[in-house]
């Protein structure tokens, strides 16, 4: 099973990524958890340039080297693990450049999720969850680290980005959106409620 787990800053999606993997496990399963973008040498230097390089990136450029290293990372960790029979955990995917350099940047969806088929050879989740957050509470979940390229782009830009989660996935049925500002035990919870149903 391919789950993947997105969502806006502070959302959650790290430890509850763990805690599933955890909970899986504990059913007798192989689970391999990633990171995108990262998870591969190459993804690794990506995710460096892109959130913490210093350098000005246009959002078209941003959402390449996402693809690039979502790409290396299908390739590498994620379509071996499937047809291994292990189940996979990305925290974020392809919806993520869907909302960010889409909703919130002004790209064509369209462009995005055409770019997107070739990166990731056809590849996604069997169930995307999205843990949604207001972006008052992300503020003050995020307010004491230190904040890379793309949690500075300001109030208005990351209120699209949560929009953006919402609006896709009303269009998608295989996203679940997920009430993250209740306590992570209950969060938690939801998602194995919804990864149930899938389980074989």
């Amino acid at each position: 099973m391919f789950i993947t787990i997105d969502g806006g800053d502070g959302c959650g999606k790290t430890t509850q990524q763990h805690r599933l993997c955890d909970w899986l496990q504990s059913l007798g399963r192989e689970v391999v958890l990633c990171r995108d973008p990262g998870g591969t040498e190459l993804g690794d230097k990506v995710r460096d340039i892109v959130l913490n390089g210093g350098v000005e990136i246009c959002n078209v450029a941003e959402m390449l080297l996402f693809m690039a290293s979502r790409t290396q990372l299908v390739d590498e960790v994620i379509r071996p693990s499937i047809e291994a029979g292990k189940d996979v955990i990305s925290d974020r995917f392809l919806i993520s450049n869907i909302v960010y350099q889409g909703y919130a940047g002004g790209m064509s969806i369209d462009a995005i999720e055409f770019i997107g088929n070739i990166a990731t050879f056809g590849i996604m989740p069997d169930v995307g969850i999205i843990l949604d957050v207001p972006y008052d509470v992300s503020v003050k979940r995020i307010r004491n680290r230190a904040k890379d390229r793309m949690e500075c782009k300001g109030e208005e830009y990351h209120k699209q980005v949560r929009n953006g989660f919402l609006e896709y996935a009303k269009k998608n049925p295989f996203y679940v959106v997920i009430d993250a500002v209740v306590p992570f035990e209950e969060v938690e919870l939801e998602i194995r409620k919804t990864i149930r149903k899938f389980l074989v």
